[in-house]
């Protein structure tokens, strides 16, 4: 009986011995965005034919963003009311002179009066004349004041005077298409806050290639579709033309990330992923996965996989991806 039993047991040993093994010897789950790294080696001399370029990747943070409707705004009915501005201006300084001497003449002929030297009829016309300037001289000053009043009703206080201030000239890159006036309406939702005195704008959606656009004032009337708080923003930029409609990212104040910015020309995708490399000493060059990254100007903000003081690859990704490739083939023909 105790053969048999011994028996029994190593055959029973002998058959799970080897699943015990593989459960040693099975690797760890590697860390999240980090998936997979290869190490390439290539000499100064080759990376310098090959036009590799890397950079140091410094810390930066950046904020959650949601995105809102913009459009870049015509002019024309602020410089319409700017030039009946300018216009009244004139007119109530014509009006003011008239007046003025009227009412100087009209001391006059009334001393003369007075000292009999002149009829009462010259001095009743000379008073109504004097009436009649000074009815213009106020009517001048109400259509000015009106004019004011339609300006800041339709583009607020801020653009207002900007168009009607005659020592203004924050108007002038406007009018020679240097910048462009853009209005953001933001979802219903959504509020602006207060600190928020910039953000960015692009016409086809692309983050990375958007513009930085300047906070100028709350907008006075907001899109019928939206029915967002809307506001008013200028930008620099040759490609934006007016009545473009563009799409506007908005910070998130509360949602702060720690992490690097990349350069566009860092990222490669191949197979379904995406990945950089990363130069790890003077000859060596390791692919990193990444698998969160976020567009924004200029490139990608990545959170994790990558940290500040790391050198990557910003020119000749695509060259390593080739080596890479190549390296595998013969391993491939051997199986």
């Amino acid at each position: 009986m105790k053969s048999w039993s011994l028996a029994f047991c190593l055959i029973f040993n002998f058959i799970l011995l080897p699943f015990a093994l593989a459960e040693e010897q099975e690797s760890p789950e590697e860390p999240k965005g980090n998936t997979r790294q290869i190490t390439i080696k290539l000499d100064s001399d080759v990376q310098k034919s090959s036009g590799i370029e890397t950079q140091t990747l410094e810390a930066t943070r950046h904020n959650s963003e949601f995105t809102a409707h913009g459009k870049v705004i015509n002019l024309q009915s602020l410089l319409a009311l700017r030039n009946r501005y300018l216009l009244a201006l004139t007119e109530q300084s014509s009006a003011k002179a008239r007046f003025k001497q009227s009412e100087e003449s009209l001391m006059r002929q009334e001393d003369l009066y007075l000292h009999g030297a002149s009829s009462k009829r010259s001095w009743q016309e000379q008073q109504a004349l004097w009436e009649a300037n000074k009815a213009q001289a106020e009517a001048s000053d109400f259509q000015g004041n009106a004019i004011i009043d339609e300006a800041r009703l339709f583009w607020g206080k801020e653009l207002s005077e900007w168009a009607l201030s005659s020592h203004s000239n924050k108007l002038n890159p406007f009018l020679t298409n240097k910048k462009k006036l853009i209005q953001i309406t933001l979802p219903s939702n959504k509020h602006l806050p207060e600190s928020i005195k910039s953000l960015f704008i692009e016409a086809t959606g692309d983050r990375s290639k958007a513009y930085k656009a300047e906070f100028i004032s709350p907008a006075t009337q907001t899109e019928t579709v939206a029915q967002g708080e809307s506001y008013y923003f200028q930008v620099e930029g040759k490609n934006i033309l007016t009545g473009m409609n563009l799409t506007a990212w908005i910070p998130e104040q509360l949602d702060q990330k720690s992490g690097v910015t990349i350069p566009k020309s860092a990222l490669l995708w191949h197979l379904d992923q995406s990945f950089v490399y990363i130069q790890v000493n003077e000859d060596n060059f390791m692919r990193r996965t990444i698998v969160n990254y976020t567009p924004v100007a200029g490139g990608y903000f990545v959170p994790d996989a990558i940290k500040p003081g790391e050198q990557i690859v910003t020119k000749g990704a695509q060259m390593l991806l080739s080596e890479e490739l190549k390296n595998q083939i013969p391993a491939e023909d051997d199986d």
